[in-house]
Formats: structure tokens, C-alpha cells, sequence
């Protein structure tokens, strides 16, 4: 499908509002949010001020109105420079579908103007990544109120966000598999349960949260009783697996840019010869280049059939994080081999990228999930059984 020239002019003016941010704030300081864990404050402001958290919000309430497309690049460039930025802002947006969708018009309208940071607060201890299967409670407390609890087992921007896109079960027994709800951040009862220090993402701020007897009125629910696990499906998954796909092919693409420079401006002095000189060195480097191009073309038809409403959308969008977690594993793991020692350094930044790239693997839904979800519906199989529903 040929992009009409509106939706390429809001792409290349979305790009122009992105590029400062990311030479001035994000890239600066990409390694001190990596070294010491710290949150990407600095960077997220930095994106609310030049109106790019609201990108997917509609015009009604002061939003960019984007498409998954142009906000896919948004991630992707973030990806390449900054993982955890990159990790927040995914998040932000895959919640904001569901808050657009059913949330409040005041929660809405912060957003739009980059006031509110949202995120998604689905996994537990109980389920793990099983985000399809929550734990925990939400019952009836006195006229009109609602109580929640649970263990979270890991929330991108815990304590951060101003609000949380929360999964429970549902408030009726046999109403459905899963309700949401919108979890102000300042909720008595709301608090996060532990730190984070990890291998890679390392200022997404990705710590466990526990709701302890965390009153809400009625009307936070998002949608109605036991519809959640649908709304997941829905307006949640399109958006997190292709955002998700997108940040994968930022950080591969980054690594081989990176390898590239290093073959093309390393010299043996012995020799006289560019890395890139040997045959060898060149081969492993194409084979990388390859992988990353047929990841991208990948996600390009997966935004097309998304946009089309094709058949086979609702395959591709499972197929795509699936491929796009082996894609950038694969490559940064290249990337990191064919620049050797060098690779090792920190001013690279290939072996941040290699870390980074490590969790795309085990995010839920993981690969091996996502395996199963295609091959189901590659089979005419509904995507989960029954009992999960």
C-alpha cells in the first residue's frame, strides 16, 4: 500500500520534533541510564515537551492521532540510541490504547499533552508470563468502590508512571477471564515491592508492585466486567507486539551500523588491511545485514495488512515479535563476535545493545508462547483454549 502524502508528511514532521530529542537528551545519555539504572526522566520530559507521548492519542483530546506505523518508527529510533527509553515509551503507548479506547476523558486529555506517563501492569507472580491468566482480586468494598489486590511481578516505569493499566480477576466470578482497570499511581496501597537490576533495560525502572487493599470507585474500570483478557487482544497486543517488533529492529539495525563502522575504519597495521578487506569478516557482516533487512520488510508487511485489515493480520502480528526476538538476539550476539574485542568496550555501545537485546526473548507473551499462538491459528486452532477465556 502506497503511503498517501498526508501520512508522510505527519511521519517526517513527527521525525523532525524526534530528532533533537534524541541528539540532545536521549543519546547523551544513553550510558549513564544504562550504567547506574537510573530512570530515563530526562529523556521522557524531554518527549512530552515536543508532544511525542500524546502521538497516539486522537485529536479530539489534543493527540497526534498516529498510527501504529509512525509511532513504530518512534520506537525503532529510540531503540537504536536508548533501550530503556525506548522500553518506557512502548509501554506508555500500549497502555494508551486501552486508556483511549476506555478510559477518562481527563486521563486522556493529560496524556494527549504529555502530562501523564501511563504503562501496563499485567504480569504476577501467580501467572508469571502468563498475562492471560491474573491472580489477582478485585472485590466489592462498600456502595460504589472496589478493592484490588495483587503481586505484580514486573511494571516498566514502577513508581514513575502516573497511572497503571491494571489486570485482575474479574469482579463477578464467571464474568470472563480478566478485567482492567485505570490504578492512579498515588492510590493508598500502591507500592513497588523490590528493585530492579538487570541484565539488560537497565533504567526502565521494571519492578515488582503489590496492591494491598488499593480502593478504587467503580469507574476505573476500563471496559466492562470480565471483558479485559478481550481487550488485551484486541487494542492492547496489536500495538505491543508490532512496538515491541520495531524496537527489536532498532537495536539490530544499530548493531550493524556499529559493526560496519568498525570493519570499515579499523586497520591491521601489519597488513595495511580494513577488517573489511578479509572475505570472511564480509560475509558474517552481510549475513547480518540481511537478517536485519528481512526483519524490517517483515514489520513493513505486517503494518500493511494491519492497515488493510487483511486476512492474515491477526497471524503476522503474532508472527512479528516472535521473529523479530530471534532476529536481534542473533544479531547483536554477530555483531558483538565479528568486532571482537573491541566489542567488549563500553564507548561501542554493542555489548549494551547485546544486553538490551536479551529481553525481547522472555517479555510476554515470550517466544515459545508466541510459537504456540501461531501455530495454533496457523491450524485453525483458537488462539487460547477455552478455559483461558
Amino acid at each position: 500500500m502506497t503511503a498517501s502524502v498526508d501520512s508522510v508528511q505527519s511521519r517526517t514532521e513527527v521525525l523532525t520534533r524526534l530528532t533533537p530529542v534524541i541528539e540532545d537528551v536521549i543519546r547523551p545519555r544513553a550510558g549513564t541510564v544504562d550504567r547506574d539504572g537510573a530512570f530515563p526522566r530526562e529523556g521522557v520530559d524531554a518527549l512530552a515537551a515536543a508532544g511525542l507521548l500524546g502521538l497516539a492519542s486522537a485529536t479530539e483530546v489534543g493527540g497526534g492521532a498516529q498510527g501504529v506505523r509512525v509511532v513504530a518508527d518512534v520506537i525503532e529510533r529510540l531503540a537504536a540510541e536508548c533501550g530503556s527509553t525506548a522500553m518506557v515509551v512502548l509501554m506508555h503507548y500500549a497502555a494508551t490504547a486501552v486508556v483511549e479506547a476506555h478510559g477518562p476523558r481527563e486521563v486522556r486529555t493529560a496524556i494527549a499533552a504529555g502530562r501523564h506517563l501511563t504503562t501496563l501492569a499485567f504480569s504476577e507472580f501467580g501467572s508469571r508470563s502468563h498475562f492471560w491468566s491474573p491472580t489477582g482480586s478485585a472485590t466489592t468494598s462498600g456502595d460504589d468502590a472496589v478493592r484490588l489486590d495483587a503481586r505484580k511481578s514486573w511494571v516498566t516505569s514502577a513508581d514513575e508512571a502516573d497511572s497503571y493499566v491494571w489486570s485482575s480477576l474479574p469482579l463477578t466470578p464467571g464474568a470472563g477471564p480478566m478485567t482492567l482497570w485505570l490504578v492512579p499511581a498515588d492510590s493508598a496501597g500502591l507500592r513497588v515491592a523490590g528493585d530492579f537490576d538487570g541484565l539488560g533495560l537497565r533504567g526502565n525502572g521494571s519492578r515488582p508492585m503489590t496492591a494491598d487493599g488499593v480502593v478504587l470507585p467503580a469507574d476505573a474500570m476500563l471496559g466492562t466486567d470480565g471483558a479485559g483478557l478481550d481487550i488485551a487482544l484486541g487494542a492492547v497486543l496489536p500495538w505491543f507486539l508490532v512496538l515491541n517488533a520495531a524496537f527489536c529492529l532498532g537495536l539490530a539495525d544499530s548493531a550493524v551500523a556499529e559493526a560496519g563502522r568498525h570493519l570499515t575504519g579499523t586497520t591491521l597495521t601489519h597488513t595495511g588491511a580494513a577488517l573489511r578487506d578479509a572475505p570472511v569478516a564480509r560475509r558474517d557482516f552481510a549475513q547480518l545485514t540481511i537478517r536485519t533487512h528481512a526483519l524490517r520488510a517483515f514489520l513493513g508487511d505486517t503494518l500493511t495488512a494491519l492497515e488493510t485489515g487483511r486476512d492474515d493480520a491477526t497471524l503476522r502480528v503474532l508472527q512479528v515479535k516472535a521473529l523479530a526476538g530471534e532476529t536481534v538476539a542473533d544479531v547483536t550476539d554477530g555483531a558483538m563476535r565479528l568486532c571482537g574485542g573491541s566489542a567488549f568496550r563500553k564507548e561501542l555501545g554493542l555489548e549494551r545493545r547485546f544486553r538490551d537485546s536479551r529481553a525481547a526473548r522472555v517479555m510476554a507473551p515470550t517466544t515459545d508462547a508466541l510459537h504456540d499462538f501461531v501455530g495454533r491459528v496457523a491450524t485453525g486452532l483458537p488462539l487460547l483454549d477455552e478455559g483461558n477465556r
